[in-house]
């Protein structure tokens, strides 16, 4: 039986990995933060000796992205060098490393799908440390690593757009949503599937790109919660006033952080490996929905 490690348990994806993994081998070992710091290069050693993983998953990251533009030392030690540490970890160990990153190591211009062979070009912080996090990897597990870059997550656990977006929607408020900035939502549930399928088919080591098909923009996206879970309202309260976000142009909504215009990711990758990328972002959506509904609250 394989022997999975996650790291960032207690995060979006890694509950759902975690879930995954309960459901198909039933054992594994989760560390949540507090049970294991990236940036205590000794302590991620001695955990990695400890568990004797075949596999380890690094879900712990630092995801704040606004954050990361002040504070870019900080995000660097966790999502730079702690990946590193685990990196390294994993080549004492023989383990193999799955790395989740982002699509903020492309510079956000293009205006077809980055391939994953792309150049990179981060355009802040968040992507600057993340693609050091990514070096890190690659330099020291070639032969036994995946990059897994994702993107517009959202899932049943933990803050994320979706519940955002139900929480206004259920306040009766029609937000303004960004409509000029391009990209894939995804359901952490399909990343996960799609982490543990690179693992069971012994797919080839390098980068995938674990997005949802299509693409639309934030208003887009926020268009279908909205409409999803009206639809799911109107048996019960037919009068509710029906409601439809805005758009809006970035320059109407500034950040910290540059947020890529365009970070639509190919997924050429995965025919090769001959495992199916994830489907269309509306179906996924579709899927997730029920499960988030519950949870929106939380």
């Amino acid at each position: 039986m394989t022997r999975w490690l996650v790291t960032g348990a207690a995060g979006m994806l890694g509950r759902d990995l975690t879930a995954l993994l309960a459901a198909r081998h039933g054992e594994f070992t989760a560390f949540a933060r507090a049970d294991l710091d990236l940036t205590d290069a000794d302590a991620v050693t001695a955990a990695v000796s400890s568990v004797k993983p075949d596999v380890v998953v690094n879900c712990a990251a630092w995801t704040a992205v606004d954050a990361a533009e002040e504070h870019e030392a900080e995000a660097l030690a966790v999502n730079g060098r702690g990946a590193g540490h685990l990196a390294a970890a994993c080549a004492n160990a023989g383990a193999l490393l799955v790395h989740p990153s982002t699509d903020y190591v492309f510079d956000g211009h293009a205006s077809a799908p980055y391939a994953e062979d792309a150049p990179t070009a981060p355009a802040g912080a968040y992507g600057r440390t993340k693609l050091a996090g990514e070096q890190a990897v690659r330099a020291a597990l070639p032969d036994a690593s995946y990059i897994v870059r994702t993107a517009w997550l959202y899932g049943a656990h933990g803050k994320n757009f979706v519940k955002t977006m139900l929480r206004l929607a259920r306040n009766g408020t029609a937000p303004g949503v960004v409509a000029d900035q391009h990209g894939q939502p995804t359901w952490t549930a399909d990343v996960a599937e799609r982490i543990h399928a690179l693992v069971a088919t012994a797919a080839p080591p390098g980068v995938y790109h674990a997005t949802s098909s299509g693409q639309t923009t934030w208003f887009g996206f926020a268009e279908e919660i909205f409409a999803l879970y009206q639809a799911d309202n109107i048996n019960k309260d037919p009068e509710r006033v029906r409601l439809t976000p805005r758009p809006i142009t970035t320059a109407d909504y500034p950040t910290p952080a540059q947020r890529p215009a365009y970070s639509v990711l190919g997924h050429d990758a995965w025919h090769a490996a001959g495992i199916a990328p994830i489907g269309d972002w509306k179906d996924a959506l579709h899927r997730a929905f029920p499960a988030i509904l519950d949870r929106a609250g939380t």
